[in-house]
């Protein structure tokens, strides 16, 4: 999950440098679907944490 996380922060990063790109189509439904991915792997995460 870990990884996940990771993963999912780098994806975000990217797509926040395709939002400022002329080129690129927008992005912002990606954005928010990652913002919930996110929310859910740091859940899982911190939840696993307590056990």
């Amino acid at each position: 999950m870990k990884i996940s996380a990771k993963e999912c922060e780098e994806t975000k990063y990217w797509l926040l440098i395709c939002k400022h790109s002329k080129n690129y189509p927008s992005s912002e439904e990606l954005l928010s679907k990652i913002e919930s991915i996110q929310k859910i792997l740091n859940k899982i995460i911190a939840t696993d944490k307590q056990k």
